[in-house]
């Protein structure tokens, strides 16, 4: 049975309900045996459903059921043929409505909220960075809160992280399985080590960039940090090509006694993690809140009718800004229902133009009308008005009609290698 998040107490309520009328008919069938009869179990729902014998008596209409209740009730065993719901209340589950016990609305909401054969969780969501992607892990029959401090396991060992968003239920296919549960909420002691930790991989980084002057490599170390438990040591850095850093990873495992990982990230991933301020006077977007990048093309900056100057459009870290991206899909729209610069159109008064420049924000355009002096038409001469696009009718296109541009993708990150010692 899955009862909604956001009511725990009516939840336990109706379980508690459930199972003391379980109990009791369970009492019941031991004083007063009755002949085994074979019956498909209750929470098993099939593609055919066979109607069931219409019930006499007080069984059909419980003493005290008003006519709206009786209504609702069979309400509730017609969808259950139609397979709307998984669990029809039994003859002791509608007395225990009848009298107010249970709140039927709510009762039956519940039981609606079940998606027959879908697989649910319950999980909270975990972040281990300021702005980083949020994971979820089982909360193993514990209550979190925004911003209570816990450890997990992951693929690099134990972590310690921050819950982002509190115990929800999803669907099985919004997460990705198998999930790990929460091992325990993290400890005084807990948050110092991780203190401690910072304060080492900060020295870990100087005595890294030594050796690399020591080797002569050509390498720019961005961030070290210690795992948990201590068991890794990584390094991030930055480099244009590859780099044969294998005598340095042997020189740090043999200085820290701990596993070395070395990562090259990208140009994107590096201004991720310096951080600072970009052309708007605001923080960088993928340091302040960007979880993860997303694709940026130069299409979107013509879409929009940005002026193509690389000084312009690209960010610090040199490549196309991810504000680009924010406002993109409305300028479709809006491009789709005006008409396009170079398209051969009819105004509202008749005359014939070409559309020279238009605004998808303001749905006016400017078009270039060409006008005859005389009736021989010896000398003309271009006007150019404003329209709304309304007022104009596309009726062609000066030469070829405009194919869609190519999308040339901008590079998100560089494909990290990972070498370990």
């Amino acid at each position: 049975m899955s009862i909604n998040n956001t009511n725990e107490e009516l939840k336990n309520n109706i379980i508690k309900n459930l199972n003391s009328l379980k109990e009791k008919k369970l009492n019941k069938n031991k004083t007063k045996p009755e002949p085994v009869k074979t019956k498909k179990p209750k929470h098993n729902i099939t593609s055919e459903t066979k109607e069931r014998p219409e019930k006499t008596g007080k069984k059909n209409k419980p003493a005290g059921l008003d006519k709206s209740i009786s209504d609702r009730l069979n309400k509730l065993s017609a969808a259950k043929k139609t397979a709307a719901v998984i669990i029809e209340p039994e003859e002791a589950e509608f007395e225990e409505i009848a009298e107010n016990k249970i709140d039927y609305t709510e009762f039956i909401q519940n039981q609606n909220a079940i998606e027959i054969g879908e697989e649910k969780h319950e999980i909270v969501g975990v972040r281990f960075k300021p702005v980083g992607k949020i994971y979820y892990f089982l909360p193993k029959n514990n209550n979190f809160q925004p911003g209570d401090k816990v450890i997990v396991e992951t693929s690099r060992g134990l972590e310690l992280g921050n819950i982002v968003f509190s115990n929800r239920v999803v669907s099985a296919k919004k997460v990705v399985l198998p999930l790990k549960p929460i091992l325990r909420p993290a400890s005084d002691e807990d948050i110092k080590r991780v203190e401690r930790n910072k304060i080492s991989a900060v020295e870990a980084l100087k005595i890294a960039e030594e050796r690399i002057k020591e080797h002569g490599l050509k390498m720019k170390l961005i961030d070290a940090e210690y795992t948990f438990d201590n068991s890794k040591l990584i390094y991030c850095f930055a480099h244009e090509g590859r780099v044969d850093f294998r005598e340095l990873l042997k020189d740090l495992a043999a200085i820290f006694r701990v596993r070395i990982e070395l990562i090259q990230i990208g140009i994107r991933d590096q201004t991720k993690v310096l951080g600072g301020l970009s052309v708007c006077g605001r923080p960088f977007c993928c340091s302040s809140f960007l979880q993860s990048f997303e694709q940026v093309t130069i299409k979107m900056a013509k879409d929009q009718n940005i002026s193509i100057n690389s000084a312009k459009i690209s960010g610090a870290c040199g490549k196309l800004m991810c504000c680009l991206k924010y406002e993109h899909e409305t300028y479709e729209q809006l491009n789709k229902d005006i008409p396009r610069t170079g398209a051969l159109v009819e105004t509202s008064e008749g005359e014939s133009g070409v559309v020279i420049e238009s605004n998808a924000l303001t749905g006016m355009c400017r078009v270039k009308i060409t006008r005859a002096l005389n009736k021989r038409g010896d000398s003309a001469e271009n006007v150019i008005k404003p329209y709304s696009k309304k007022q104009l009718k596309i009726i062609g296109f000066t030469g070829k009609e405009p194919e869609p541009e190519p999308e040339s993708a901008e590079e998100v990150s560089a494909e990290p290698d990972i070498i370990k010692v």
